[in-house]
């Protein structure tokens, strides 16, 4: 089968670094499904990883968001069948979704969006399961929509993230939403998905809040550069607030929440998956609830643009975009 990823991890982005791999398909056992991948989507991990992780087997195929067919299942499968049409996010010690045929574990896949094409489909799994765990996992935001008087600010909100997470915000409880955003495409595009007001992070945040009398937010969520951002978050955030983020700040004290009593919650969605935590399968559910918010029409797919089929090529282009940090919505490719 076509694979695409690396020998040898680079810092720095070249023609090289990814390269076709010609792998044999897999065979699935136990609970892994043996998916044939249609669509897939590029996230910043997977520049992380080929910057950073040296493989372990002489290559390491990249990816982690699919959409495909389910062609065969192992022993333990009882969730999906032969022929089902899934999306999932993997696990970031397996191999990725870079391939024509992946095994994934069936707790951690759900039944794609029936109303989707694949490649609008692509653009959901990793994005849902990181800001739907971070907001009601993490944060424990109630569900509903009855309390109108908390607020939340979404630091780097465009992105792929952002996106959904600010969907789910506005969609499932009762916050008002602030994100942030500095190009004029951006802020239309946070916008359309529900924000209550955008914030130029290019400036002042605790002055723009003020302006726009914004009283202490209740929840701060950092998806980008928190450590650029952290003394505006500390002055943003109300006494006994909340915080949380995703990325890996360079540098972060800790220190600075104390007086505000401010509680620190990092999200990180492979932790399920890689310690295959007892609670593995809620993966599994909240896609399928991802899927069904999709087809009523109460979410929409963040696909941003598609760079066209899986190659090399166009998985170099992603790696670039997602570098160059002026992504907005999701970069998916789609067939071989």
């Amino acid at each position: 089968m076509k694979a695409f990823g690396y020998t040898k991890n680079s810092k720095t982005l070249t023609a090289k670094s990814i390269q076709a791999i010609e792998l044999d398909t897999p065979t699935a056992s136990g609970h892994d499904l043996l998916i044939e991948v249609n669509a897939i989507s590029v996230n910043p991990v997977d520049t992380k990883i080929r910057a950073n992780v040296a493989p372990a087997q002489g290559y390491k195929v990249l990816g982690w968001d699919g959409v495909g067919i389910v062609k065969a299942v192992g022993e333990s499968v009882s969730l999906f069948n032969v022929g089902d049409r899934v999306f999932y996010a993997g696990d970031l010690s397996r191999q990725g979704s870079n391939a024509q045929f992946q095994l994934v574990d069936e707790r951690i896949v759900g039944r794609a969006p029936k109303t989707l094409t694949d490649a609008q489909a692509a653009a959901l799994p990793l994005t849902s399961i990181t800001a739907y765990e971070m907001l009601f996992d993490r944060l424990q935001v109630p569900k509903n929509k009855q309390n109108t008087q908390q607020s939340m600010l979404v630091i780097g909100a465009a992105g792929g993230v952002g996106s959904i997470l600010v969907q789910l915000a506005k969609q499932l409880t009762g916050l008002n939403v602030v994100g942030t955003a500095s190009r004029e495409q951006s802020v239309a595009w946070l916008k359309e998905l529900g924000a209550d007001h955008v914030l130029d992070h290019s400036k002042n945040l605790n002055e723009q809040r003020k302006e726009l009398g914004l009283a202490e937010f209740d929840y701060v969520i950092g998806l980008t550069h928190t450590d650029q951002y952290q003394d505006q978050i500390v002055e943003c955030i109300k006494p006994q607030g909340k915080f949380a983020l995703i990325d890996d700040p360079t540098s972060f004290d800790i220190l600075k929440f104390k007086r505000k009593c401010i509680s620190v919650h990092w999200e990180f969605m492979f932790t399920r998956s890689l310690f295959t935590t007892a609670d593995i399968t809620a993966q599994h559910t909240l896609l399928n609830e991802i899927s069904e918010l999709i087809d009523s029409g109460t979410l929409k797919t963040t696909l941003g643009q598609n760079l066209g089929p899986i190659n090399a090529a166009n998985l170099y282009k992603a790696h670039q975009i997602l570098e160059s940090h002026t992504s907005r919505g999701k970069l998916v490719l789609e067939g071989f």
